[in-house]
């Protein structure tokens, strides 16, 4: 988790700075910059949900893992499993 903050820190830093290059002169230019901030933004956030939707995708694997070995468990126990 502390790694996507840094890597949002350090985006902050690079590409919304007060002090950027990129400081537009009219407004043709002005629209192209908010476009490209817009556009960066919209990146970051879909690498970011595809980041977290892979995680929960693995997460959800990893319970149905666990759930078929309690499952096996039980019944080497001769336990029965809950009534679904």
């Amino acid at each position: 988790m502390s790694d996507i903050k840094s890597e949002i820190d350090s985006d902050i830093e690079q590409n919304y700075s007060i002090n950027s290059n990129a400081d537009p002169k009219n407004m043709h230019e002005l629209t192209i910059y908010v476009q490209n901030l817009l556009q960066n933004v919209q990146d970051k956030f879909q690498s970011m949900s595809d980041q977290i939707i892979s995680r929960i995708d693995d997460m959800g694997n990893r319970i149905d893992d666990l759930e078929k070995s309690i499952a096996d468990l039980m019944t080497q126990a001769g336990v029965e499993g809950p009534e679904k």
